[in-house]
């Protein structure tokens, strides 16, 4: 048995998910990045993407149920947006850092060194594939109560704030959407006017933190705001 199915990182780790491994190299397999499979003994380690593939469809079945029975008087379109927002790239890759996914992913020379870690995509694969090696590991009630404890709160918090006219409010919409797991830094930021005083038109970009989210145009900046707003929820559920 190698050093490092034994060691103290991963006792962390399943500490920090609250299940402990019958088969830790099912664990082991999840944090295996493909760089790093690529770089070893293909016998030996095999990445986490077929994991990945089983962990994206549990978890998209948990989050569902979750959302079933915590909002009994949702409706089926709103139960849909509060899932997106839920499962998102950003909202997965946020819950993996939480738990320490970040520090235990085995990365290959080259991919450690280009800042992986710090990828939001890489994280929620991992996430996924964690996902799927605990309901190998332990069935569906262990994925399911793995699934309750990393979401159950972002889930209330959006059934409790969910707007029911989020279609029409976008900045209202991607606010609860992007506070959901906390405090998010949500800034309009103006980029540029043209136009006559009496036919102007607005563009106005989203940022979260240093990220541009999404830009929108307009002849208010409140309509040009809330374009922008759109477009950034569009990226966030498509991803």
């Amino acid at each position: 048995m190698r050093f490092w199915r034994m060691s103290l990182l991963l006792t962390e780790l399943e500490s920090n998910i609250g299940y402990s491994f019958t088969d830790i190299s099912l664990l082991e397999t999840a944090l295996t990045h493909s760089s790093y499979a690529n770089e070893h003994d293909a016998r030996e380690f095999c990445s986490n993407e077929r994991l990945e593939f089983l962990g994206d469809a549990v978890l998209g079945m948990e989050v569902a149920l979750l959302i079933y029975e915590k909002g009994t008087d949702l409706s089926e379109g709103k139960m849909t947006r509060i899932r997106a927002a839920l499962v998102r790239t950003e909202s997965l890759a946020e819950t993996a850092r939480n738990i320490g996914l970040d520090r235990f992913l085995k990365l290959g020379v080259g991919a450690d060194k280009t800042a992986v870690r710090k990828n939001d995509s890489a994280m929620e694969d991992a996430f996924e594939a964690m996902v799927a090696a605990v309901f190998l590991d332990g069935g569906v009630s262990a994925a399911r109560e793995l699934v309750h404890r990393c979401f159950s709160k972002s889930a209330e918090n959006l059934i409790r704030d969910f707007p029911d006219n989020a279609a029409c409010d976008y900045k209202s919409r991607l606010q609860i959407i992007l506070q959901a797991k906390g405090p998010a830094d949500i800034q309009y930021v103006p980029r540029s006017e043209s136009g006559p005083d009496h036919d102007k038109l607005f563009t106005v970009a989203i940022k979260a933190g240093n990220k541009i989210l999404g830009t929108g145009e307009g002849k208010t900046k409140k309509i040009a705001e809330q374009q922008a707003a759109k477009m950034a929820l569009e990226g966030l559920t498509c991803t």
